[in-house]
């Protein structure tokens, strides 16, 4: 935090600091949670105490309460954006991924950090997952973490796994993408990757490609 916030030593520690502290626990923040949040965003232990109000009751705005799981992120990623700017990013989510008002809050709700993703990545992904992968609307709203991941090292590969698997017969359940994309690398390689060796040696080699941006056209079976 001082190596990111040098203004930290110098801040008044009884009218500024303390007050942060205590009033970002009371609302239900956690020690662990605070240090998390201002690694981030040094900054919050420095403010007005005025501002990092306005920053929670933007976070509630948002439809994220005090002390829910997802509090801390919801106030990273509202804090220091102005009210208009959350509003434009906000109709920005609206119209790229064709949600209503009720969709975009949920996927508010269920990934805050979305605000903070910059328009070109969520034109991207909202390309990919709509355009390419076929997912509703709703169903991305309900499931928004997912835009958290990279379209590079984890969706558009993973993507390319299942779909050359399930063409294939190799695929005998019916796994989302949202299941795995979730999955940890080593998950995901020893339940996808792995039990093919054999009926497709390639596949491994073809993942690993693609996990690196040299996306072949089809995965090879033979």
């Amino acid at each position: 935090m001082l190596k990111r916030e040098n203004h930290l030593l110098s801040a008044d520690l009884d009218k500024v600091v303390k007050p942060n502290a205590v009033f970002l626990r009371d609302c239900g923040l956690g020690d662990c949670d605070i240090a998390k949040l201002c690694i981030h965003g040094p900054r919050m232990l420095t403010t007005n105490p005025e501002r990092v109000w306005a920053m929670v009751a933007c976070a509630e705005g948002i439809g994220v309460p005090r002390g829910s799981g997802m509090f801390r992120q919801a106030l990273q990623a509202v804090a220091f954006l102005s009210e208009e700017k959350i509003a434009a990013k906000v109709d920005y989510l609206k119209n790229t991924f064709r949600w209503s008002d009720a969709e975009v809050s949920i996927a508010l709700r269920k990934y805050p950090g979305v605000l903070r993703k910059s328009k070109g990545s969520l034109k991207r992904r909202s390309e990919f997952l709509v355009s390419k992968v076929g997912l509703e609307p709703v169903y991305i709203a309900h499931r928004s973490d997912i835009l958290a991941y990279s379209m590079e090292g984890r969706l558009r590969p993973r993507y390319y796994v299942i779909k050359f698997l399930r063409q294939n017969g190799l695929l005998d359940r019916d796994l989302s993408l949202h299941t795995a994309v979730k999955m940890t690398e080593k998950v995901f390689v020893e339940k996808l990757i792995c039990p093919h060796k054999e009926a497709a040696p390639h596949l491994a080699e073809d993942y690993a490609a693609a996990c690196k941006g040299e996306l072949p056209t089809n995965f090879r079976f033979t």
